[in-house]
């Protein structure tokens, strides 16, 4: 059987992150966690694997996530980037509404009770 690949992917820090992505999301989306940092041997594998694909970059709303995403930036100029409002600064620490809210702003399918619990 071979591994279909997806045609979006969002690139989080952490596997928090990951998970708090994973749950307001209602299409299949690959979620590549960088943990935090990356070197650049693994940037340029992860470019090489993201070649005609939708790239989306969610990071926290700190200096380590504003480092990843001035990296991204140069490497991966055509990638969008996706910002969780700074008082949460972290996207592990966002509510999931936010984070829905954020995904949907991209067009990206979420699962709307997460939108609509903001709305209530």
């Amino acid at each position: 059987m071979e591994s279909r690949q997806l045609d979006k992917v969002i690139i989080v820090e952490g596997t928090s992150d990951r998970r708090k992505v994973k749950s307001v999301l209602k299409e299949d989306i690959e979620i590549i966690c960088t943990n935090g940092t990356i070197s650049l041997a693994r940037l340029d594998e992860l470019v090489d694997e993201l070649v005609n694909r939708d790239v989306y970059i969610l990071v926290d709303a700190d200096e380590s996530g504003e480092k990843l995403r001035k990296q991204f930036k140069k490497e991966i100029p055509e990638a969008m980037h996706l910002y969780i409002d700074k008082m949460y600064r972290e996207v592990a620490a966002a509510p999931a509404y936010h984070i829905a809210t954020v995904l949907l702003s991209a067009n990206i399918d979420v699962n709307m009770e997460f939108v609509e619990q903001r709305m209530s």
